[in-house]
């Protein structure tokens, strides 16, 4: 029985998804589905691309836009008043990422990489669509964050928590801008030398796309890799969600006032986006996320510290809420 009822609760939620928005739902289902078949894929045919299982690249691009699907269809339903604009940004984001995947698997399929190739004109061809509806995307996150910050919500912990998270998103996307702004210095050089190179832009700074890399992950271990940063901006958007919605929970209210749930959000967003920089510094000063520098282990430390020590001066005081209240009432004031 109690499987039953959530099968039907997942057919409801799926039929209200559908109701909302045809496209961007079927995006969603379609990568959730592809993710198992992927998995296999990975085993049954283990070609390499770049050094790496090539199932693995569209692996993650389907975890990601799952997550990032669910996520951005869910925020458009907070906008008020904007029906037609809301439908918009649901088609062009649903369409973006079915055009991104299928452009991945496609290039999976022909045994080439799907990023910054640009051996054939084919490949070109493809690697620059795949760059014009990313940038649609981003567009549609940054019209969302706007509107999200000029229209009132009944809760303003909630509302500044959807606000930073699509604000951190888009400083994610931003670093994937980096790795396509142009030739790296080997490829620059090659290129002066009269030379025909197969890639422009790269992941990794200091070092060849390819190389030693973290399991599945893939993240350099020997040079920077700006896929780090990108990551962690990304999905920035569901930490700060995630922080807004347990800071409105009655089990926190009751723990902390309104001023001290506020302040703590916004330390989050602060510490969430100086850690989303200081990746993408590291990354382009060429260290790989593990091996740090003394100048970049100070950085850090100084991040953690502002952290710790905001949160704690947060907890430590009052700031004129519940407790305080009650104490006023008790002597009669």
């Amino acid at each position: 029985m109690e499987h039953q009822n959530a099968f039907f609760n997942l057919s409801g939620f799926l039929r209200k998804a559908m109701t909302f928005n045809r496209l961007l739902t079927t995006t969603v289902v379609v990568n959730l589905l592809l993710i198992p078949i992927v998995l296999i894929a990975m085993f049954v045919d283990p070609k390499t691309i770049t050094g790496v299982n090539g199932w693995i690249k569209p692996l993650k691009f389907a975890v990601s836009i799952v997550a990032y699907g669910v996520t951005f269809g869910w925020l458009l339903t907070y906008i008020e008043g904007r029906q037609r604009w809301v439908q918009l940004a649901a088609n062009i984001t649903g369409l973006a990422l079915l055009v991104e995947i299928s452009l991945i698997i496609m290039q999976v399929l022909r045994g080439v990489p799907s990023h910054f190739n640009v051996s054939t004109a084919f490949d070109g061809v493809v690697f620059s669509i795949m760059g014009a509806f990313i940038m649609m995307l981003a567009l549609m996150n940054l019209l969302t964050a706007i509107f999200l910050l000029f229209q009132r919500q009944s809760d303003r912990i909630f509302a500044w928590g959807l606000r930073l998270g699509l604000l951190i998103s888009l400083a994610g996307m931003f670093t994937g801008f980096l790795m396509t702004a142009g030739p790296t210095p080997a490829q620059a050089a090659a290129l002066a030398a009269g030379e025909s190179v197969n890639a422009i832009g790269a992941h990794s700074v200091g070092v060849a796309d390819g190389g030693p890399g973290l399991p599945l992950l893939g993240w350099s271990t020997t040079g920077g890799d700006l896929r780090v940063a990108h990551f962690f901006g990304l999905h920035g958007l569901q930490v700060l969600l995630l922080l807004g919605w347990l800071l409105t929970r009655r089990r926190t209210q009751k723990l902390w006032t309104e001023g001290q749930r506020y302040a703590l959000l916004w330390t989050a967003g602060i510490s969430y986006l100086g850690l989303v920089g200081l990746l993408t510094w590291q990354a382009l000063r060429g260290q790989p996320l593990l091996m740090l520098d003394a100048t970049t282990a100070w950085a850090y430390a100084g991040l953690i510290g502002y952290t710790l020590l905001s949160v704690f001066a947060i907890l430590a005081s009052h700031m004129g809420g519940p407790a305080r209240g009650k104490l006023s009432t008790a002597s009669g004031h």
